[in-house]
């Protein structure tokens, strides 16, 4: 940046913003905008038909929808600053702010997170995954549910920024992205029940506060249950089972037997009210800037690089 030292911090954030929706427009960063619908259509053909339907549908549907959004945020911005390195060591020292830098990386992020969300969320439509009349916050389910998927994407997304800002080269950056996915996964409590430290550990997580969120607006805890019904089903071959399993559904009792195991199956954290969600929104929130500082931090000890 030539004129670094005459331009203020605000001025140099617009400077480096508009830069950035140049790479947008013509070295195709765009290309993550598809792929985001791409993701979204193959997830919603796996999970679809379930999803908000039923609690077992809506918890492996939940943990899919935040892996997405995890994948989204980490592949938009792992590379972003590892990659310009050198230029960014050279125009710190002709006076570029490094919280400038970071600020338009931060509001150029929240515009491809934003579409990628609007992308999903009209793919999801059209592949026809049921959404509810009602939101907890706004009284729009698909409000409400954008708003979550914006917040847990742009949190991976400020993640694979940290990320980025520490490491030093794309290499290295593309090697740490898999095992930060690996422990969003592991740790979310859905895959893998989580007892004990790693239950504690998980709270550091984005993917268990997005799938609280997620299954709480879905109003997980008022679904049926097929758990109950598909244990007799597995088992309908059992002397005495069976006789049940024929009575279920001489009496049509699928749908009762549904309701009855889904109030023994409630989970307190996903319940349906504003105050839960917005609790979870602002667990991601705090995540998004903790990470956005910690990477402002590490970047600035750039000029100490010795690569």
């Amino acid at each position: 940046m030539t004129d670094g030292d005459r331009t203020g911090r605000v001025g140099q954030v617009g400077i480096y913003l508009k830069r950035l929706f140049r790479i947008f427009i013509h070295e195709k960063d765009w290309k993550v905008l598809p792929m985001a619908g791409l993701i979204a259509f193959i997830v919603a053909y796996v999970v679809g038909t379930n999803m908000f339907v039923n609690m077992e549908g809506t918890l492996i549907g939940a943990l899919a929808f935040v892996c997405v959004c995890i994948w989204n945020g980490l592949f938009n911005s792992i590379q972003v600053v590892c990659r310009e390195r050198d230029i960014i060591k050279r125009e710190h020292r002709t006076g570029m702010h490094i919280s400038s830098y970071i600020v338009a990386h931060m509001i150029y992020q929240a515009f491809l997170c934003v579409m990628q969300v609007i992308i999903s969320l009209m793919v999801y439509r059209l592949m026809g995954v049921h959404f509810l009349q009602s939101g907890a916050i706004t009284g729009n389910f698909v409000m409400d549910m954008g708003i979550t998927l914006f917040l847990i994407t742009y949190a991976s997304d400020m993640l694979a920024l940290m990320c980025s800002c520490i490491v030093q080269t794309t290499t290295m950056a593309m090697t740490v992205m898999p095992f930060v996915l690996i422990i969003q996964l592991v740790f979310s409590g859905v895959a893998f029940p989580l007892r004990g430290s790693p239950a504690k550990i998980a709270n550091g997580t984005i993917s268990k506060w997005g799938i609280y969120a997620v299954c709480s607006e879905s109003d997980y805890n008022s679904l049926p249950s097929t758990a109950l019904y598909s244990a007799i089903r597995k088992f309908s071959a059992m002397p005495g089972i069976k006789e049940i399993s024929q009575a279920i559904q001489k009496n049509n009792m699928q749908a009762q037997l549904g309701v009855l195991a889904g109030k023994y199956l409630q989970v307190p954290a996903y319940s349906f009210s504003g105050r839960t969600v917005l609790k979870d929104w602002l667990i991601l929130v705090l995540f998004s800037l903790l990470y956005a500082a910690i990477g402002t931090i590490a970047l600035e000890f750039i000029d100490h690089d010795k690569r």
